[in-house]
């Protein structure tokens, strides 16, 4: 049974709640995309935000993982997981951790849900909306291998700095929902955002770590291959969890 036609939107949980980290847009989707949603999305996605379409959840209001993947295994949480080619190339090479991507945009999840079926992926599910709104609902403390963020919204301006992922608050809520030894692994290719995910988390007590080069694990992907094109230098920083 495919989603009800409104439930792509993104909605407030309370009149004041976090700012996003996103900025939400409309993109028209295509054929092919559109028909992944309304095919797709039911199998293999959810909603943050709409309690019509949400996911599997235990007795105590938290994400059921098993009813989720069929399966008890380590799972990754790709935040921003943009067109999917990553997700699907890291699930694809590492079949014995699950992985959930969050992501807000539209061509996004549908692009994604795209490779699931064409590369027959069954490690891989998808959400669509707000990742750290979910963090904080219905992921457990402890219960994360990894959390990854690959080129998050730079947010450039000075104004909007207070809108990045990478921030001590919200660096906190990733840190708990890490197991100790699960690792949170970011990428930007903005010089004085990589500065700052830098100085956040090495200077967060419960994490050890820093900068890396590229692991080998993680792809290039088309649009960080552009701004490589134009120049701009990717930093990596991976921490992991010791406390």
């Amino acid at each position: 049974m495919p989603p009800p036609p409104d439930v792509f939107t993104h909605r407030a949980s309370r009149a004041h709640e976090p700012l996003r980290t996103f900025h939400p847009r409309r993109t028209a989707l295509g054929t092919d995309r559109a028909d992944a949603l309304e095919r797709l999305f039911p199998r293999w996605g959810f909603s943050v935000d709409d309690p019509r379409v949400p996911p599997p959840l235990t007795p105590d209001g938290l994400l059921d993982t098993v009813a989720l993947f069929g399966r008890a295994a380590p799972l990754v949480v790709e935040i921003g997981s943009g067109m999917g080619d990553a997700t699907a190339a890291m699930a694809a090479a590492d079949p014995g951790r699950d992985w959930l991507a969050v992501e807000a945009h539209l061509p996004g999840v549908a692009a994604l849900l795209l490779l699931v079926e064409r590369h027959g992926l069954t490690n891989v599910r998808v959400a669509h909306g707000d990742a750290l709104r979910l963090l904080r609902a219905a992921v457990a403390p402890g219960s994360l291998d990894a959390v990854h963020a690959f080129f998050p919204d730079p947010w450039p301006k000075a104004r909007h700095h207070k809108r990045r992922l990478v921030q001590p608050a919200h660096v906190g809520l990733l840190r708990d929902r890490l197991r100790v030894g699960g690792t949170l692994h970011v990428a930007t290719d903005w010089a004085d955002y990589a500065a700052q995910m830098h100085d956040v988390l090495t200077t967060d007590p419960g994490f050890v770590g820093g900068v890396v080069p590229r692991p080998a694990h993680r792809p290039v992907t088309r649009f960080e291959q552009r701004g490589l094109d134009l120049g701009h230098e990717v930093t990596d920083v991976v921490v992991r969890r010791v406390r």
